[in-house]
């Protein structure tokens, strides 16, 4: 089939985004101004570049409360963490995604404990097995169809990583271990736990 993107398509849900997959889970910790902790789920998130290291996560569309409290957070305190989200955690990802007031401390809502950072004020995911500390670098607004909706970039500058000595096996992430969890379309997860590798690509 072909559809063009501004036609009905057809089909019972959106396709597009099983399009492209899996899309690994930004789960990202933040601060308002006043204090309040926040913690939530991106599927759409990815490392961008490694020298130097850059992060991103996408916050789309309108909320019932306003703008997405990480972007607002962010931009506002210019710091955040993410938290790997893995098949041990899922409930607890599922639990933060809910669509609560900003004044709601996500990790009690979900009963996580917190860990302190090094380099930034918001706090990790205990149970986690690797986090990224970041500091904001940017916004890029994106067009955006949905009436008072917003469609945001959030770029972030990694200034620091910790990482579980239990995810490290012969120096290297463990991947199939840590099982981290990523989203497929619809409401569709999958876990990588099947790792091989294909030696002429570049490191």
């Amino acid at each position: 089939m072909f559809y063009k993107t501004d036609e009905p398509h057809g089909l019972p849900h959106d396709p597009l985004k099983s399009c492209v997959v899996p899309r690994p889970i930004g789960w990202i910790s933040s601060l308002a101004a006043d204090g309040t902790v926040n913690l939530a789920p991106f599927s759409f998130f990815n490392l961008l570049c490694s020298e130097p290291p850059m992060v991103m996560f996408a916050a789309n569309g309108k909320h019932p409360h306003g703008h997405k409290d990480s972007i607002v957070n962010v931009e506002a305190t210019g710091e955040f963490v993410c938290s790997m989200a893995t098949w041990d955690l899922r409930q607890h990802v599922k639990e933060t995604s809910a669509p609560v007031l900003p004044d709601t401390n996500e990790f009690e809502l979900a009963g996580l404990e917190t860990e302190p950072s090094e380099l930034v004020k918001p706090p990790r995911v205990k149970a986690s097995p690797i986090h990224i500390e970041c500091r904001y670098h940017q916004t890029v607004d994106l067009p955006c169809d949905i009436e008072d909706g917003r469609n945001t970039i959030c770029i972030g500058h990694v200034v620091g990583v910790h990482i579980r000595d239990e995810a490290l096996t012969d120096g290297l992430i463990d991947t199939a271990r840590i099982k981290p969890l990523s989203r497929l379309g619809y409401q569709e997860f999958t876990i990588a736990e099947k790792v091989f590798a294909i030696p002429f690509l570049k490191k």
